[in-house]
């Protein structure tokens, strides 16, 4: 018999080859009761490759250990809580600072619009319900009145 002389090789190079380590992802995320540290809480641990959630509801400040990445960390806490975002300001990508303005200004025009969009939204689409919700309700009753009403046929 011959020998067979196989070896085992990582397919792609070398520097396709990333490490995987443990990291903390650290991020601020508007938390108002106890029971928002439970949603943030159990949210995180149904990804996989994390060790370790701490809350300080005080600071408003989540901290993951665990190998993952902090694009999914946030995205996940993003559907809990709308305003997360990394603790870093150099981590987030959506922050765009003005030339002329500080970071007072940038924080307080970016908590202006989410707040004012988010409020026009809901009370947008609260409108139109509200209408179909009466109009259907007259509608309801005034068949109702004609089913139940006497005729004068004999």
């Amino acid at each position: 018999m011959a020998e067979n002389n196989l070896q085992i090789v990582p397919v792609g190079t070398s520097s396709s080859i990333r490490k995987v380590e443990a990291q903390y992802v650290e991020m601020m995320v508007p938390l108002y009761s106890h029971g928002c540290v439970r949603k943030v809480k159990n949210a995180l641990s149904q990804i996989r490759g994390i060790y370790s959630v701490n809350v300080e509801f005080k600071e408003q400040k989540v901290t993951v250990w665990g190998i993952c990445n902090k694009y999914d960390v946030l995205s996940t806490i993003g559907k809990k809580r709308k305003d997360a975002r990394f603790w870093n300001p150099e981590d987030n990508d959506d922050d765009v600072e003005p030339e002329g303005g500080g970071e007072e200004q940038v924080l307080s025009q970016s908590l202006t619009m989410k707040v004012s969009s988010s409020f026009l939204k809901r009370h947008r689409s609260a409108q139109p319900l509200a209408l179909l919700r009466s109009r259907s309700l007259l509608s309801w009753k005034s068949s109702l009145k004609r089913a139940f009403s006497r005729s004068h046929s004999f």
